[in-house]
């Protein structure tokens, strides 16, 4: 039988605020554990939360950057279940009127194709604190300096078919918000991880299958293998005579598997009821409208942008704009040199290289936009060559220069165009060459653009790499077929 795969992500992104949903306890990661949490945060009798406005404002922002319906108004629920590392009881959250409504998110797929995944809606709730099983002699330790930190979950529709739709997409929800700057979307540090509802159903059938929810998956490639387990073991499952079971799983990356967590007897095995401490939130449109109107240069928007006003591939312009610090970099070194596809070749080429190689993020490049830029600068006025550009580039990675011309000056790379002076380097090396050159004058026409590249090579060599190439093949050519 041919399967057919269902994927529907809720995706939590931490926002980045300085203090907590609904109190003033910082948020900053990595404090020593129960060092942040106040008496709101663990729901302490007296206590009452007050909204924070700037969560507010980051998930309209998110819902506006997805063309969303955003309600006038919007209310806040409480969550009612137990677990050691939620000390009130419940969370509060938002179920019936949450603040964004449905709403589209493009992905690009391997084919260079897109396809729109709908998001059903997306809410603001405070983060539960944290069980940490490690190093506790068989206990369990919480730390509740997470809790009460804000959220916005954001919940897709089934629309997803595929592990690779389903990373394509978290990773377009990561653009978005690092664009909007409403989360650093650091997926390590816990800014972002997703919940991943998978079913499977035979191909043609429109009623869905049975769903397993994998919680808590904090990577992109994560995503991809939970899911890839997921499918094997519930196709498996039912063409043994098998019923899958709607339950809650946990992916295991060291083993590579999904395992049973708790069942679900229900869709929702949750209460809820309206928060009593919380006012519905209102929003006017004149507020809606300052956001819209402040929002940044989104990552589609970015993307046609390089494509259909700089020129640049398609491919080109969607690596360049994954990532806000790509992207800020890209425009920054295209704005020095004043040439999108040299600065685009450069920052996917050399840079990406170096940094892969380092495991460095482009924000920690040794390399600046500015240096680089001012690097092609000397490319494209032909100062130096490629071969040269290359040695200024790892002299700037290994800081032994302040920039391009410090380098270029020290270690004497400027190109020689003297037409001159390659003259007399290439009469030297044709002196020196009499069988080459006479296996040379005695190949047939259409065999000596092969052969040249050894005359090339010597005057190269005799130039210690400074002698323009274009110039040194022109030369030659002439001089060799006289």
């Amino acid at each position: 039988m041919q399967w057919e795969t269902v994927i529907g992500l809720e995706v939590h992104v931490q926002l980045a605020t300085r203090s907590k949903i609904f109190s003033g306890a910082s948020t900053a990661f990595g404090a020593e554990p129960n060092t942040q949490a106040c008496a709101v945060d663990l729901g302490l009798p007296g206590v009452l939360p007050v909204l924070n406005e700037a969560a507010v404002a980051m998930a309209v922002k998110f819902g506006l950057a997805i063309h969303a319906e955003i309600p006038e108004v919007s209310v806040f629920d409480r969550k009612n279940y137990f677990y050691p590392d939620l000390p009130k009881g419940y969370q509060t959250s938002q179920m019936y009127q949450p603040i964004v409504g449905a709403g589209i998110v493009e992905i690009t797929l391997e084919d260079g194709t897109t396809k729109p995944i709908r998001v059903h809606h997306a809410h603001l709730e405070e983060d539960a604190g944290k069980s940490l099983h490690e190093d506790f002699h068989g206990m369990t330790g919480v730390d509740l300096n997470r809790a009460g930190t804000p959220l916005l979950e954001i919940v897709s529709e089934p629309d997803m078919r595929s592990a690779k739709e389903a990373a394509a997409y978290l990773k377009a929800i990561h653009s978005i918000v690092t664009y909007l700057g409403i989360s650093d979307g650091n997926m390590a540090e816990g800014s972002m991880r997703c919940d991943v509802n998978v079913s499977v159903r035979p191909q043609g059938q429109e009623a869905f299958g049975t769903r397993a929810e994998i919680k808590n998956v904090n990577s992109f490639r994560f995503v991809e293998r939970a899911i890839a387990f997921e499918v094997e073991r519930q196709i498996e499952l039912l063409e043994d005579g098998g019923k899958v079971v709607q339950e809650t799983r946990l992916f295991d990356p060291e083993r590579d598997e999904t395992r049973s967590m708790r069942t679900k007897e229900e869709a929702n095995d949750y209460r809820y009821f309206p928060c009593p401490d919380l006012l519905p939130v209102v929003l006017d449109q004149a507020y809606i409208d300052h956001l819209r109107d402040n929002l940044p240069e989104l990552p589609a928007e970015k993307r046609a942008r390089f494509e259909n006003e700089l020129g640049l591939s398609a491919y080109d312009a969607s690596v360049l704009s994954a990532t806000r610090e790509m992207a800020d970099y890209f425009d920054e070194v295209k704005d020095v040199c004043g040439d999108a596809k040299q600065a685009a070749n450069w920052v996917q080429g050399e840079l990406s290289g170096a940094l892969n190689r380092e495991g460095l993020s482009i924000k920690d490049s040794p390399v600046s936009a500015r240096q680089l830029g001012e690097l092609l600068v000397r490319v494209i006025d032909d100062t130096i060559n490629g071969k040269a550009a290359k040695q200024v580039f790892q002299a700037l990675w290994n800081g032994q220069g302040a920039s391009a011309d410090d380098i270029i000056e020290a270690q004497g790379l400027k190109q020689v165009t003297d037409s001159g002076a390659i003259e007399a380097m290439i009469d030297q090396v044709i002196a020196d060459s009499p069988a080459q050159v006479a296996q040379y004058r005695d190949a047939e026409p259409d065999k000596r653009g092969k052969m040249i590249g050894y005359f090339v090579g010597q005057v190269m060599k005799a130039s210690r790499g400074t002698a323009n190439p274009q110039q040194v093949n022109a030369l030659l050519k002439e001089k060799l077929d006289a």
